[in-house]
């Protein structure tokens, strides 16, 4: 969907984080923990689909100790507590400057959220890459609120998730945006009535949104 069709109805927007925020690449983990292990064993996650362990994790099932004892498990890994997270951080890439403008940008006409399938070791990293970077103590700034799903306990592409949003900030679904970049979560966004764009490389968030603000004749 273009974002030229929908803007007059739209009145908030959220985003997903990896791949629409921040640059990532997932082989980039997946490769990095497979290193430990002893018979280069495949780890079972992508932007597509993942084992229980990670899902486990995701909703804040398990602590960070228990993804790494399933890690070791599962895989049969050999690694200390530090080098699982540093392997496990690898995929979170650099987010560019322009984005964090545009967020800035848009929070002045739109009500901002963040959505995301992450978990509590990434959190960590990902925060520490905006604050070496913009200065910004977290992503939470950027926001009106954020939606972490270790901390909400839903995952994406469940409806759930995207009923609680909309619920506990009083927004309807016709007038919100989803911005996501697998396909599997805007279907989810669709089944409950979200405008939505799939952010489907190479697009970014400021190809789509560059008629989302006033001086663009939004």
């Amino acid at each position: 969907m273009d974002f030229s069709s929908i803007k007059t109805s739209i009145k908030n927007i959220i985003f997903d984080l990896g791949g629409v925020i921040i640059n990532i690449d997932y082989a980039k983990s997946t490769d990095a923990l497979r290193a430990f292990t002893a018979s280069e064993t495949q780890v079972d996650f992508s932007q597509k689909a993942q084992s229980e362990l990670f899902d486990l994790y995701e909703r804040g099932d398990i602590s960070d100790a228990e993804f790494r004892e399933g890690l070791r498990k599962e895989y049969g890994i050999s690694a200390t507590d530090a080098q699982i997270d540093q392997a496990w951080n690898t995929m979170l890439l650099d987010i560019p400057a322009e984005r964090i403008e545009l967020l800035r940008a848009l929070k002045k006409h739109y009500r901002l959220y963040l959505l995301s399938n992450t978990n509590a070791i990434h959190m960590v990293a990902f925060n520490k890459i905006v604050s070496d970077s913009f200065g910004i103590p977290s992503l939470d700034e950027l926001f009106d609120k954020p939606y972490y799903s270790h901390l909400v306990r839903k995952r994406k592409p469940g409806a759930e998730v995207f009923e609680h949003i909309l619920a506990e900030n009083g927004l309807k679904a016709e007038e919100t945006l989803f911005i996501d970049d697998s396909i599997q979560h805007i279907v989810g966004a669709q089944q409950v009535g979200l405008q939505t764009i799939h952010l489907a490389p190479p697009l970014t968030i400021n190809q789509v949104l560059k008629e989302a603000l006033p001086e663009h004749g939004a």
